[in-house]
């Protein structure tokens, strides 16, 4: 492991560096609907991006964390490449409150996209300061200077490393924003696959999780969540906790307190197998719930329920358009359900409570927004608030990383010592924020020659809002309903109409929601992509040409095109159910295209992703059995392409099983997937080969790579579905029930 870096303000007053510095930012405030913060909070000192020792180090900061993507790599390629080092070199700090710039939470595969671009000035700039020293020292123009291997080098082969510049000098510039960047021909660092340089300490078991952290005096917690299972909104939250039978846990072995602050109760002990034991043993009285409404169809819910509608896009006037002589129009309702992250492991932190200040060690994917919660939740200022960001368990969004950390402050605070809190499967299944489910509506028309004249889509969104559980629990915060508008994501088809209108219905909130994985972009492009497959067979065109023929980005087209070559596409003009109409085992081959838009509407293009699915289906048991992946992907710029790779792998596994399995059980208005039996994951032999085809667009601006490939994946496999069965499917999970169940209506129906 390397040496510990020095903290940000020794390095503002250290001897013998080079610091790109830049003023600190007042936090932007959220978008009126969009997640965020109203934190005000700027710190009194710069926010270093990069940092040049005289020993050697290269230190570079950026306020984002590694979820387990790899950034941690990338960004320190991108660092490397415009010092000329090798990226061993750099050691990146990533996510501390105290250490990093306020870069805001690490989503919407922003890391590479947006929050690296000043990194990369910051070490350009770096570059040029050290070349304007080796000038002065050898008297040489500095245009004759390069740079490699840590030293500036002369036309006549003189060296000069960074650390013999900067010894006794101490530099520290302005973030310039401007600055002159390397050219990318002429990369040698980015471009290039690179090993992940957070394994290694993985596979040998040093800390690097959470989980393992310990400090002196640490006691354990565990919490004793209400009965109100997923709920964060309602008059009860906050205020159903009758009383509290202390004795009934205060009296087993080890036990150091019972905590009770509104709904909020835990437990304290000196081991944690005593605070688990404690947490099961204590009594608890609470109020009786309100009736809830019927979650078992949350579709139908949200179909039904009262939303605020927002116009987001239209030209033409469809509905003439609809009534266009020989036009044909389809109306089809698609549905998403809830879903968890179902994070492998727990959430899990550990807080030490000080009147002199608060540390916080969390596996966070927000940092400085779960500074200004806990700040709020503790009634002190963010100044003392340090959030020190460690790996978790993945999450693709928000689990209970956050609410796990507030648990925590409060149990400290109470027994005014560190305390542990590790979440227990069934809370982290009942409580993490699900990503919602999502109803949208298509109306379609088109001529009597298949061509496109009319498009109606609307989305219909519950909220994703999802404060600090223990600012809830507590009473801190008020519980009543708040709507986000998230629902927009990629609404907009990436389809040419002639006459078009897209809109979003915003809903509060059913159950505790929050971003996954593609947020409302997925289930928006499921429905764009799976309702232009059937217009496609309505026409009796070959799926890919289809899409050729109405798709305007180009692209977008080369994308597809690669990706359909790669997978050997070969052309049709008729779905293949045709052909095996009395096979028990039928096979099926479906496309679909996505470029993940995302933030406030209209919103920003990450990478384009496009999917080639081959399955096949046992009609009689309704299994599915994926064969074969084809994904191809443009994301620009590429800093890692193995990294690329990774991403892409977990996006198809993550989809997957999202598409093939995953549905939140809800149960009396309630959340009851408590457990991995009631919420079952793709397994490892369920997985198929996976190709990836990345475009060549080495020079471009970097796309984000996080999430891009999950967006086609539900429609491709739809559509593949259809090729194998002839039927069409609506709502994931596909199920073999569900599966079973739809084929068998079909063929009740001919």
């Amino acid at each position: 492991m390397s040496s510990p870096a020095p903290t940000r303000r020794e390095l503002l007053a250290r001897h013998g560096c080079l610091t790109i510095v830049r003023q600190p930012l007042a936090p932007a405030k959220p978008a009126p609907g969009q997640p965020g913060s109203d934190s005000s909070y700027v710190q009194d000192s710069p926010e270093v991006f990069v940092a040049v020792l005289d020993d050697g180090r290269i230190l570079a900061f950026n306020g984002h964390v590694d979820l387990g993507t790899g950034i941690r790599t990338s960004l320190a390629q991108i660092v490397a490449e415009e010092l000329d080092v090798d990226a061993a070199r750099v050691q990146m700090i990533l996510g501390d409150t105290s250490e990093v710039p306020n870069q805001g939470p690490t989503i919407a595969s922003a890391s590479i996209q947006i929050s690296a671009v000043p990194l990369r000035c910051a070490a350009a700039q770096a570059r040029h300061a050290l070349v304007a020293l080796a000038a002065a020292r050898m008297d040489v123009d500095a245009a004759l200077l390069s740079t490699d291997e840590g030293a500036v080098i002369a036309p006549d082969g003189t060296r000069l490393a960074f650390g013999t510049l900067l010894a006794g000098r101490r530099l520290s510039l302005p973030l310039d924003d401007r600055v002159i960047v390397k050219d990318p021909a002429r990369y040698r660092v980015v471009g290039r696959p690179a090993p992940r340089v957070d394994l290694p300490a993985k596979a040998t078991g040093m800390l690097t999780f959470v989980h393992d952290m310990r400090v002196p005096g640490m006691l354990h917690g565990r919490v004793v969540r209400p009965p109100y299972a997923g709920h964060d909104c309602g008059a009860f939250v906050g205020r159903s906790l009758i009383d509290v039978d202390r004795a009934s846990a205060e009296r087993m072995p080890g036990v150091r307190g019972v905590v009770v602050i509104g709904d909020f109760v835990g437990v304290v002990a000196e081991r944690e197998e005593q605070a688990i034991r404690a947490a099961k043993a204590l009594r608890v009285r609470w109020r009786e719930l309100p009736r809830l409404p019927d979650l078992t169809d949350p579709s139908r819910v949200i179909a039904d329920l009262p939303a605020k509608r927002r116009l987001l896009q239209e030209s033409g006037d469809v509905d003439t358009a609809a009534r266009e002589p020989g036009a044909t129009t389809f109306t089809r309702r698609y549905a998403w359900p809830y879903q968890m992250h179902g994070s492998i492991g727990p959430s899990c932190a550990l807080a030490d409570y000080r009147d002199d200040g608060v540390t916080v060690w969390a596996g966070t994917q927000n940092p400085q927004t779960l500074r200004y919660d806990l700040a709020r939740l503790a009634g002190r200022d963010e100044a003392d608030i340090a959030i020190v960001r460690m790996e978790a368990a993945g999450c693709y969004g928000r689990n209970c990383a956050d609410d796990v950390a507030g648990d925590a402050l409060l149990l400290s605070r109470a027994m005014k010592a560190p305390v542990r809190v590790q979440l227990s499967r069934a809370d982290e299944h009942l409580w993490e924020p699900k990503g919602t489910a999502q109803v949208m509506e298509v109306t379609g028309s088109v001529s009597a020659r298949g061509e496109p004249l009319s498009y109606a889509f609307t989305t219909r969104y519950p909220s994703n809002d999802a404060p600090l559980l223990a600012l809830l629990l507590t009473g801190t915060m008020s519980a009543g309903p708040r709507v986000f508008e998230m629902g927009d994501r990629t609404a907009v088809s990436p389809y040419a109409f002639p006459h078009t209108r897209f809109a979003c219905e915003d809903l509060a909130p059913l159950v505790r929601s929050s971003w996954l994985r593609g947020v409302s972009a997925m289930p928006n492009s499921f429905a764009h992509d799976a309702f232009l497959d059937e217009l496609a067979a309505h026409a009796g065109a070959d799926p890919l040409a289809y899409r050729l023929h109405h798709l305007p980005d180009e692209r977008a087209r080369e994308l597809l095109q690669a990706t359909a070559a790669r997978a050997g596409w070969q052309p049709r003009t008729t779905p293949r159910h045709a052909d095996q109409t009395h096979a028990r085992f039928v096979r099926g081959r479906g496309i679909a295209y996505a470029r993940y838009v995302h933030s406030r509407f209209p919103g920003f293009g990450a990478a384009w992703s496009a999917w080639v699915v081959d399955l096949e289906v046992d009609r009689f048991s309704g299994a599915i059995r994926i064969e074969r992946i084809t994904v191809g992907q443009d994301t620009g710029t590429i800093v890692n392409p193995d990294g690329v790779r990774h991403q892409i792998h977990g996006n198809v596994v993550q989809t997957l099983s999202r598409v093939l399995k995953e549905r939140v059980r809800m149960a009396d208005g309630m959340v009851a997937s408590r457990e991995w039996g009631s919420y079952p994951l793709i397994t490892f032999d369920e997985l198929p080969a996976v190709d990836v085809v990345l475009m060549p667009r080495q020079g471009e601006p970097p796309m984000g790579s996080g999430e891009s490939a999950s967006v086609p994946g539900p429609a491709a496999i739809a559509n593949a579905l259809f090729d194998a069965t002839g039927v069409r499917f609506y709502e994931p999970p596909f199920t073999p029930e569900t599966v079973r169940g739809r084929l068998s209506c079909e063929s009740s129906r001919v």
